[in-house]
């Protein structure tokens, strides 16, 4: 029964919410709410938001230490593919402000306690498989153009993928297989967290939730994705710090864009 419940929710009958279709005004929209909300508590959004920047710091000094160095953009890029799962909270709080209900830095851990909880560690499961899947496709794509040598400089190893024919293959062949994991995550989540923030509808409902907004706003999607990966990589520039104000605004962007996307519960 509990399985049952992660994957289809409680109710069966909200299978099938309505899809409305969106232009850029909903996208405009969306970022000017998502920046409204940020702006309203900056002090809160900034620690949570930094959270995700010292992860990247972290996990980019790990590798240098170790020598690893084809690893650090797979993990720099692919760290975003748990960004809705990084912006979990960021919807609760922008759903509180919408409903005018007390809004603090603690009410981001409500979901904690939300019935739909099973549902997003599910889903949360399946962008980590993702994650990994996609540093894997990297490191075997390196391997099997280079070999298993490691460099012993970052200067050698930017040097070797930047003047090469191997290193511009691997540039290729790298970003065609990051695109595709990105266009899974934003496929089976542009709306799915948000909306098991929102509503105990299951995991299943809401993915495929998710894939009918996509499949009914393919273009305007298609320029939320291109506004994502150009925000991410502009706050991961100075050392991933500017994602302290990036990933709250989207995150908070998101949920506005969730809601525009997706009719009201009519159960």
């Amino acid at each position: 029964m509990a399985y049952f419940h992660v994957i289809s929710g409680a109710e069966t009958a909200r299978a099938h919410p309505e899809i409305r279709r969106l232009d850029l005004s909903d996208l405009r929209y969306a970022l000017a709410r998502g920046w409204g909300d940020f702006w309203a508590m900056p002090s809160h959004l900034f620690f949570m938001g930094l959270i995700y920047p010292v992860i990247g710091m972290f996990l980019g000094r790990l590798v240098v230490d170790n020598n690893i160095m084809p690893l650090l953009f797979p993990l720099a890029a692919g760290f975003a593919l748990l960004g809705p799962l990084a912006a979990i909270g960021l919807y609760e709080i922008s759903k509180r402000r919408e409903r005018s209900l007390e809004v603090h830095w603690r009410e981001a851990f409500a979901v904690l306690h939300a019935p739909s909880l099973g549902a997003i560690i599910a889903l949360a499961g399946v962008l980590v498989a993702l994650f990994l899947s996609w540093l894997a496709s990297a490191q075997a794509i390196y391997q099997g153009l280079f070999g298993y040598g490691v460099q012993a400089s970052i200067p050698d190893f930017i040097h070797q993928v930047l003047t090469t024919e191997a290193g511009h293959r691997l540039i290729l062949l790298g970003c065609g297989v990051g695109f595709l994991h990105a266009l899974a995550v934003l496929v089976i989540s542009v709306v799915s967290f948000p909306m098991l923030v929102d509503r105990d509808v299951g995991a299943a409902v809401a993915v495929a939730t998710s894939v009918r907004v996509v499949l009914a706003n393919p273009l305007i999607m298609a320029v939320w994705g291109v506004v994502l990966a150009g925000g991410l990589v502009l706050g991961s520039l100075a050392f991933f710090v500017g994602l302290a104000v990036v990933i709250p605004v989207l995150g908070h962007a998101s949920w506005h864009l969730y809601r525009r996307a997706v009719g009201p519960d009519r159960a």
